[in-house]
């Protein structure tokens, strides 16, 4: 029975285009289309829904009422009715009886103090037989009350012209059943005379005609309800003005969308006022508005209000006298609305369905769901998911039905519903189905996972095109879920999401094209008991004792078996990343020693028998505030004029406030009466002008700080003395007494000294310059300054500089003075110099001398104490007088960056609030008077390092060319390093919500931007986030990257075939369907290849052929030149000889010619044919150098220099390394020329010109090769050959498909050798003394892009007393003897590749 069922379970793969979510029509029949497999016809959903749904009703007792409800089905529907959620007998009841078209009437509504019956929440309900059953919204039925009043109206009277109330509160169920009579009849109401919500009585704009005598009436039913009669009274106006008063205010109100809303708003007053209204802020147009409209001469009606009308509105009454103003706020509320309602769903019994609900409102609504009219209670199989959502597990026959989901807030309800259809399973085809799986055994459990493992079935040993369904279910529930395996041929499975120490049953079913085999035996396990560890603690509280103290309490856990042993209080300070922790036994502790006034964060973990526990969330706390520790910092004072002094300062050092800053108090007096003490408090400015002192006199002033506490600790005195006369600004200033200029190369420095009369106020200096003439360019400086850098001029050129100073009366006479900059190859001086050039003296009798000895002491990340001395000071170095000094500071990064300055009453300041790792520059300046110095010589440092403050940018993720498993990831430096960079970390799952230490981490050394990671899952997503770190510690992490790794391994696809898979970050391959067939192409080869078995023969056949006859054209072509290079020999032999045995080069370089390299090159090139070299040696895995094995070095000298070499280039050439020859064949060591056999006559300069090496009528024979000429082995072989020697290698990138590298000709006869030059030998078999050069590599090809052409560049040699003897060994290493044993390794070679080629 259980294989028949498991047979029936899963069907075929047609359903799945069922399961989207077909819209229902009206048209649309019980049975609907047949299945395509088996001919059975299939159901279709039924449409079924209301047409009309009960509103909320407001009656009277005695009246009738309907419920209005009516719903639609091919089959008609039997309606019912439920009162407060119980189903109404309307067959027996004779006030209550159900309507043909489903509406529910009620006749005579009951209502008293004691007895309502009718009054309640009514709901419609619809049902059909075999189908299901749907309910409506729910609607309120509310009867009026009995008729009171709560207030009546009294004798007013009023102004003529000004609005006039009168009150008449009813219930708010009876406002709408009052309506007013004047004179005992009825009051017709318009615009002016209007009626509030309320029940009361608004007349707007009074006139005579408006007095009388007024009454309300409530007609609710039955006999009218008749209030007092009260007179209003309308006066003439009066004689004198009356002061504005509001006779009614509006107030706050709350409405639901779709409502009207009246603010009312009456004033009095004369003359007569006028009304506007302002919406937050802004005037509100009521003139020719929709929706705004005035009433009764001031109340604003808005009507079908929504949620943009929530906001203040301002009710302003204005008269030429006064205005006055009134406000109130409006909250919009919202009934339930869908965003998303529940679909119908195709499902098979033992599924997993999610019905989707998405509502909105204001206030948040709560959603149940109700299935066949029952409310569906949540349990192990039914489960409310993200919030709204309704999860069915484990489907059976019997959910089958009409599912709705019903939302309802504080203001309305609303339902949605989708159907449920629970098909049949279809027969299986003819065929055989496999047999039951053997062996089903848990090879792990935990407390809720397991995972399971079985055998093929006998049916099928291999079993790769099985499909497995595993179904499982508590022990004694008749529920069954499934879980499938994720692709064919796969035998384990695991099932997650179980409940702890719990008994599980399982079986498995494989499944062919033909369907569903048995089932195996049921196998039962219990999964593990969880550990019971202490929740968190419940209702942790912290609060602040003191300045120093917080104390936390907390509450027993209350989850967790065993006692609690203990608990562990964890506290931190905001923003520090070290936390700190107590021991405590009670529920409650109180730290002591805290900063003031700082905010810290709190913690508690309990501990039981078996560890700790769940921690409680932070709560965080400040300590209470005090009065502060220390004083302001660096006060100093300016005088201004003769009645005045500007004091600044700075506040307390940071962690010495002890609380919010609230003011400064300043004390000053004068020098002479000290016991004489005036105080000044002020804002939280850092700066204020003392005004009103005597003229001549000095002051002594200390400034202290201010918290709500108190006051914290003074400063200590600092004194100046104003000034005896004031300065005049009643002209202009005199010309500067001097002006000096600096030429460089793009700038002029401009010095200068003040006007000789310097009773005349200087507000500043204007700088005119430009080439010929002053007035292309003018700049303003500060009157203090005493010289400026004019930048970004043009070399050899001629300006004309002018200097003017200025007042609030205009500018005064110019000084004028020309300069020519210095060309660009003058590099005697450099604009740094200005800085250090000594000043131009003032012809002042006693100028003030700029500071000396400036030190720059580094402090933290981004503090810096600048000191220097006074030179003007006593020996002591003590100050007596009113001087002070200005400190600035600027950083060249970014260019152009302004300087910053502040002013300093000591020989020290504390520079704060700098950028770390930044190399700053720093001058002082000191001022006593009216006199000021120049800049002092300037002192750099650079503020400490600081961890990383923001993560690496651009982070991408890209798959590898011709490797689905490995990708690659780039990235940029973080933009705020504030150091320098030592490492990366990368980080990387498949889970993004997973906890940080259950990534896979993989570290980076240095600096490098990318990085490579091999051996993930096909068809996996996964996150990644990296993190830089420097020597301070590490930075924040990068936000996660998404990355999915293409579906399918193929390892002979070309490069840009396996790019189409997975292009582009987060791509995924395209997801073709289980029933797609592939075309009758190379794209079904076996191993993946993109022609079919006969093509790759054909082109394996074409290929060799071309290689064989290239061969023998080229043994041809080098026994031509072979012999032609042997009939010179002799004489070259003869001619160079010398008595020591030395060589030289001399005379005509036509005679010789290189060797021919090509035969030497294929013996090397042709062995390891066989072989198939790593496909990338210079990518890495880990910041850990491979071993050396991936290039064999030319000889053990250049083994650390070819690493390093790689090293450099590993990551760089990532996506630049494969060409797409390269990438068909398998990538091959890159390849290194040694130029054991390169003609020495050759000097090559190394200029950065692609057209290097002339052309020469003895060009080597051997210009071409095969590209498979840069086989990973040449170095190798080349070190067998000739181990002894030192070779230097070029870097070599071939241009054409056939050219492996070049050989440089020779130059042409008559070349002058240049001994200016400096230049190395190409090739010496000794001279140890020569440093080896590092070994360039190069790729073949870039991702299918051809670079272009470079030249081999050598060093040339100075030394060319050794070419000859170069030569001649070169020469002699290509003997007849040899080329025949040459020939006959080529001939042998050419068999080797027939006999590939016949099989």
């Amino acid at each position: 029975m259980a294989a028949g069922r498991a047979r029936r379970l899963l069907g075929s793969l047609w359903l799945a285009l069922l399961l989207g979510q077909p819209q229902p029509s009206a048209a649309a029949a019980r049975s609907g289309p047949r299945n395509p497999l088996t001919g059975s016809v299939v159901r279709t959903f039924t449409p079924f829904y209301f047409l009309v749904e009960p509103m909320d009703i407001l009656s009277v007792r005695g009246a009738s009422v309907i419920m209005n409800c009516s719903a639609y089905c091919e089959t008609p529907p039997k309606i019912e009715w439920k009162k407060d959620g119980t189903l109404l007998n309307l067959v027996s009841d004779d006030r209550r009886q159900l309507l043909p078209d489903g509406s529910l009437l009620i006749n005579s509504v009951v209502h008293s103090k004691h007895n309502k019956p009718d009054e309640g929440y009514y709901q419609c309900v619809a049902t059909v037989e075999s189908l299901g059953t749907i309910v409506s919204r729910t609607a309120k039925l509310t009867v009026a009350g009995l008729p009171r009043f709560t207030s009546q109206p009294e004798l007013s009277s009023v102004y003529k012209g000004n609005s006039a109330i009168l009150n008449c509160e009813v219930n708010v169920d009876l406002a709408p059943f009052v309506r007013w009579e004047q004179e005992r009849q009825p009051l017709v109401l318009d615009e002016r005379v209007f009626k509030l919500p309320s029940g009361a009585l608004l007349v707007g704009n009074t006139t005579e005609t408006d007095g009388g005598f007024y009454r309300c009436v409530i007609e609710s039913g039955g006999t009218p309800k008749y209030s007092e009669e009260a007179e209003l009274k309308i006066l003439p106006d009066p004689e004198e003005p009356q002061s504005l008063v509001f006779v009614r205010q509006p107030s706050s109100l709350t409405k639901v969308t779709g409502q009207n809303v009246v603010f009312p708003c009456v004033a009095g007053g004369f003359p007569t006022p006028y009304v506007r209204w302002t919406k937050n802020g802004e005037e509100l147009i009521t003139e020719d508005s929709e929706r705004f409209a005035l009433r009764a001469g001031g109340s604003l009606l808005i009507t079908d209000v929504t949620e943009e009308d929530v906001g203040t509105y301002s009710c302003i009454a204005e008269n030429e006298n006064e205005t006055i103003e009134a406000q109130a706020e409006l909250a919009v509320q919202v009934p339930p609305e869908f965003l998303k309602r529940p679909a119908n769903i195709y499902a098979h019994e033992s599924m997993d369905i999610v019905f989707e609900c998405e509502v909105t409102g204001k206030p948040t609504p709560t959603v149940k769901w109700v299935k066949n009219g029952d409310v569906v209670i949540p349990s192990d199989y039914f489960k409310i998911v993200k919030e709204h959502n309704l999860q069915v597990l484990g489907l059976v026959k019997s959910d089958e039905g009409f599912y709705q989901c019903i939302a309802e807030n504080d203001v309305g309800n609303a339902q949605a519903g989708a159907q449920l259809i629970i098909l049949d399973l279809a027969p299986a085809t003819t065929g055989p189905l496999p047999t039951a799986p053997r062996d089903v055994v848990a090879t792990l459990v935990s407390t809720r996972f397991i995972r399971l493992t079985w055998r093929t079935p006998v049916s099928d040993p291999q079993g790769d095109n099985l499909t497995y369904s595993i179904f499982y279910t508590k022990e004694g529930i008749n529920r069954e879920r499934v879980e499938n395996t994720s692709r064919p041929g796969e035998t384990q499975v695991m099932i997650q999401n179980l409940m702890p120490e719990t008994v599980y049953v399982f079986r498995v079913v494989a499944q062919n094209k033909h369907g569903h085999g048995e089932s195996s035996a049921p196998l039962k396990v219990a999964t593990q008991p969880e550990v019971q560890l202490p929740g968190p603690a419940p209702n942790i509280r912290a609060y602040a004792g003191s300045p120093t103290s917080v104390t936390v309490t907390w509450e027993t856990p209350l989850s967790g078996n065993g006692e609690i042993q203990n608990y562990k209080l964890y506290y931190m300070e905001k923003g520090q990343d070290s936390e700190q922790d107590v021991d405590v036994a009670g529920l409650s502790y109180t730290i002591t020693g805290l900063k003031k006034y700082t905010e810290y964060s709190f913690r508690v973990v309990a501990y039981n028998k078996h560890g700790p526990g769940v921690s409680t969330q932070d709560v965080v706390v400040r300590t209470l505030s005090d009065v502060p520790s220390a004083a302001p910092q660096n006060l100093t004072l300016e005088v201004r004029n003769s009645k005045s002094i500007m004091l600044h300062w700075q506040p307390p050092p940071a962690g010495t406030h002890s609380g919010q800053i609230t003011g400064y108090k300043i004390r000053y007096r004068k020098v002479s009466r000290k016991s004489d003490v005036s105080e000044s408090v002020g804002g939280t400015q850092l700066f204020q002008l003392i005004e009103g002192l005597e003229r001549g006199t000095e002051y002594n002033f200390r400034i202290a700080a201010m918290t709500v506490n108190g006051t914290g600790p003074a400063t200590d005195w600092v004194s100046a003395e104003t000034f005896e006369s004031d300065l005049d600004e009643s002209r202009v200033p005199e010309v500067p007494s001097s002006l000096h200029v600096r030429p460089l190369v793009t700038s002029i420095v401009v010095s200068w000294t003040p006007p000789e009369n310097q009773n005349i106020v200087v507000r500043g200096y204007a700088i005119g310059y430009g080439i010929g003439s002053p007035h292309a360019q003018t700049i303003k400086v500060d009157y203090k300054q005493r010289y400026y850098t004019i930048e970004n001029l043009d070399p050899s050129s001629h300006y004309v500089i002018t200097l003017k100073a200025f007042n609030n009366v205009g500018e005064g006479i110019p000084l004028y003075e020309s300069a020519v900059t210095r060309p660009h190859s003058d590099t005697s001086e450099v604009d740094l110099f200005v800085i250090n050039a000594p000043y131009t003296p003032v012809p002042d009798p006693s100028p003030m001398m700029p500071p000396v000895g400036v030190q720059a002491s580094i402090l933290s990340h981004d503090t810096i104490r600048i000191t220097w001395a006074d030179n003007s000071l006593p020996k002591n170095q003590k100050i007596t007088d009113a001087r002070y000094y200005t400190v600035r500071w600027k950083t060249n990064i970014p260019a152009n960056t302004k300087y910053k300055t502040a002013n300093a009453t000591t020989l020290s300041y504390l520079v704060t609030g700098l950028k770390p790792n930044t190399l700053y520059e720093f001058s002082v300046m000191v001022t006593k008077g009216r006199r000021s110095s120049t800049w002092s010589m300037t002192a750099h440092g650079t503020t400490f390092e600081l961890v990383p403050t923001s993560p690496p940018k651009d982070v991408t993720v890209v798959s590898k060319e011709g490797k689905p498993r490995t990708i690659i990831v780039n990235w940029q430096p973080p933009s705020e390093a504030n150091g320098k960079i030592t490492g990366y970390i990368i980080y990387y799952s498949t889970d993004v919500n997973a906890e940080i230490h259950d990534w896979v981490i993989e570290p980076v050394v240095g600096n490098r931007l990318t990085h490579q990671i091999q051996e993930l899952t096909l068809d996996t997503p996964y996150y990644f986030k990296i993190q830089a770190r420097n020597s301070k510690g590490m930075g924040p992490m990068s936000e996660a990257v998404q990355f999915r790794t293409p579906k399918a391994e193929s390892s002979d696809k070309m490069p840009n075939d396996q790019a189409s898979g997975s292009a582009g970050k987060g791509s995924r391959p395209v997801d073709v369907g289980p029933d797609y067939k592939p075309p009758l192409s190379g794209s079904n080869s076996p191993h993946g290849s993109p022609t079919s078995p006969l093509d790759s023969n054909m082109l394996l056949v074409i290929i060799v052929s071309v290689g064989v006859i290239t061969i023998v054209i080229v043994v041809i072509v080098a026994v031509f030149c072979t012999r032609r290079t042997t009939s010179h020999q002799k004489k070259k032999r003869a001619a160079c000889k010398s008595v020591n045995g030395s060589h030289k080069y001399k005379g005509n370089s036509k005679d010789v010619k290189p060797p021919d390299l090509w035969i030497h090159h294929e013996r090397l090139e042709l062995k390891p044919i066989d072989k198939s070299p790593d496909p990338n040696p210079i990518m890495t895995d880990t910041p850990i150098p491979r071993n050396s094995q991936d290039i064999t070095p030319v000889d053990n000298s250049m083994d650390s220099n070819i690493h390093q070499r790689r090293n450099s280039y590993r990551g760089h050439e990532s996506e630049d390394s494969m060409s797409t020859l390269a990438g068909r064949r398998g990538m091959r060591p890159k390849m290194m020329m040694p130029f054991d056999s390169q003609p020495p006559q050759q000097s090559v300069r190394n200029t950065p010109s692609s057209d290097t090496m002339p052309a020469s009528s003895s060009q080597p024979c051997a210009d071409h090769q095969d590209p498979d000429s840069s086989s990973g082995a040449y170095l190798g072989s080349a070190q067998e050959e000739d181990a002894a020697q030192s070779l230097p290698t070029a870097h070599v990138r071939p241009s054409h498909p056939l050219k492996s590298f070049a050989v440089p000709a020779v130059p042409a006869a008559g070349s002058a050798y240049d001994p200016a030059l400096p230049s190395t030998p190409l090739l010496t078999q000794q001279a140890p003394s020569h440093p080896v050069h590092s070994v360039k590599t190069a790729s073949i090809g870039t991702l299918g892009r051809t670079r272009p052409p470079m030249p081999v560049v050598v060093p040339s040699a100075p030394d060319v007393q050794e070419t000859t003897r170069m030569l001649e060994d070169s020469e002699s290493s290509y003997e007849p003897d040899e080329l025949t044993k040459e020939m006959a390794h080529l001939e042998g070679l050419m068999k080797d590749l027939n006999a590939i080629t016949t099989a």
